[in-house]
């Protein structure tokens, strides 16, 4: 290497570190809320078939199951109860509620810095899941569930800037109630990041519960309503079309306590729904708005989204498949809907049904998140983590998927096309200088803020990698799991509120757990 080389690798090692330093949020390449929606799978007509058919099936069929307070609100407005006993929607009152509904609010994360806008088509990728197993860290081998679980997820993806959110991803088997299991998963998910977070409950009882302690953990009520850091993943139906009462009395506590809300319908396609990829968005879509009807006649303001999450069948054995091509497919029919309606919208993407973070897990988890994102999903859950058709997760797949996510967001901010990027000027100079660009100020300026880097990505030379160990991405996010999760304990709880929350509910989760030890 000349010493001209030498000054010139070493003046673009300078330039790139001051470009660095400056560098703000918003010129990050990736970063929560970029705008999706070019890929459209349906077209207007298509959209337009299906926004019809769930209104007549709204209209005609009705649901089945449908709590009182959910009857009295909706005939009130002009529904009836059939003669086979299910509530039916009136197109009026459905188009009246969409009409109305919030097409744009603030999910609020713990600290500020992670509040989410949603609406549109801006993209948000974070967890989500109700897996029963986790593959264990240190064994290797698939275990129960544990609330350590749940609180150490959370740790760990309060570190992942790709993901944007915390769903709980698995269940707390070792409680022993359904109130310690919801209130220990609350506290959990709270206690383990600062952005925002989302929790099933059992019944109505256990959400008043758990908004009780946002409450606490908030200051007070009113410090809770104005930021609700908190959201309420609700499964009110249990297709096809009937409501699942104990879930609707959830959803009607959390619409009348302030949080936000994600109506969930989870048909299996083939099995809960119609093989008809076609049926299956439009049984979903009309189980969402039946949800969007009953919270919005409760709270107009409520801060709802359309929770289209329906799975596919292996229609060879009847199981479902969670990394699916159908799935792609139908779960981005089902953003494009919610565009169609103008409402935020939640869609299930980026699992797998394979059991490890190997090449499996890798290509369907890439082709779902890809076509998701980029239908322009406001908020994609089960974007990280699940494996085994959501049946288990996997702490390494977490870090993994932190990288696949960050480059499927790179893929939703597509290429922009100005006079400045068209670079006419640029290649004029560089022809007639030094005959390539990688010492150019656009090169150095464009490094950070439109190229997309892998954290556990491999981009060396073989010569190199197997220099550092030839590991594979698995270890090499063990690595970053096993450093992080040894060190990172969150404190954004203030240590009186928490002492507060502990002497008020049965908190299982225990102090010592909540800070470094030989655990990892």
């Amino acid at each position: 290497m000349t010493v001209d080389q030498t000054v010139t690798r070493r003046g673009r090692a300078a330039r790139v570190a001051e470009l660095a330093a400056r560098k703000t949020a918003d010129q990050r390449p990736v970063r929560p809320g970029m705008v999706g929606g070019r890929y459209q799978p349906l077209t207007q007509p298509e959209v337009e078939r299906i926004h019809h058919t769930v209104l007549d099936l709204m209209e005609q069929v009705g649901f089945a199951d449908a709590i009182p307070s959910m009857v009295a609100l909706v005939t009130a407005k002009g529904g009836r109860v059939n003669e086979r006993g299910r509530l039916c929607y009136p197109r009026a009152l459905v188009e009246d509620i969409v009409a109305g509904a919030q097409r744009s609010f603030v999910m609020p994360g713990f600290l500020p810095e992670h509040d989410m806008e949603v609406g549109g088509s801006r993209v948000h990728t974070g967890t989500g899941g109700a897996a029963p197993t986790v593959l264990d860290f240190h064994t290797g081998h698939y275990r129960d569930s544990q609330l350590l679980d749940v609180y150490d997820l959370a740790r760990l993806v309060d570190t992942l800037d790709n993901i944007h959110y915390f769903w709980r991803p698995v269940v707390a088997r070792d409680t022993q109630t359904t109130l310690d299991l919801d209130l220990n998963t609350a506290y959990a998910c709270l206690a383990g990041t600062s952005k925002h977070i989302g929790v099933s409950y059992v019944n109505g009882t256990n959400c008043r519960a758990a908004l009780d302690l946002f409450a606490m953990a908030s200051g007070g009520e009113s410090k809770w309503r104005a930021r609700p850091f908190g959201s309420i993943s609700c499964c009110h139906v249990v297709p096809p079309l009937r409501f699942a009462v104990e879930s609707c009395e959830a959803l009607e506590a959390a619409a009348r306590g302030g949080m936000c809300i994600t109506l969930l319908s989870a048909a299996q396609a083939g099995a809960t729904a119609p093989a008809a990829l076609a049926g299956t968005i439009v049984q979903a879509v009309a189980e969402t708005l039946a949800g969007l009807v009953f919270v919005n006649l409760i709270d107009p303001l409520c801060r709802a989204n359309l929770g289209t999450w329906p799975f596919v069948s292996d229609l060879r054995t009847g199981s479902m498949t969670a990394g699916s091509p159908e799935l792609a497919l139908v779960v981005s029919g089902c953003a494009q809907m919610a565009r169609f309606y103008d409402l935020p919208g939640s869609v299930a993407a980026g699992m797998t049904d394979s059991k490890l973070p190997d090449a499996q897990s890798g290509a369907e988890k890439a082709y779902t998140l890809a076509l998701a994102a980029n239908a322009g999903s406001t908020l994609i859950m089960e974007s990280a983590g699940m494996h085994a058709s959501l049946l288990g997760a996997s702490y390494e797949s977490y870090v993994i998927d932190n990288d696949i996510l960050g480059a499927v967001q790179r893929t939703v901010r597509g290429i922009e096309v100005t006079d400045e990027t068209l670079s006419f000027e640029v290649i004029k100079s560089v022809v007639h200088g030094e005959g390539h660009f990688l010492g150019e100020a656009q090169t150095i300026e464009r490094m950070k803020t439109d190229y997309v880097y892998p954290g556990v990505g491999d981009r060396q030379t073989t010569a190199a990698w197997a220099e550092q160990g030839a590991q594979d991405v698995r270890e090499r996010a063990r690595t970053q799991v096993r450093q992080t999760l040894a060190t990172h304990y969150p404190e954004h709880l203030d240590p009186a509120l928490d002492a507060k929350i502990r002497e008020h509910f049965n908190i299982l989760l225990p102090r010592a757990a909540m800070r470094p030890s030989d655990r990892w």
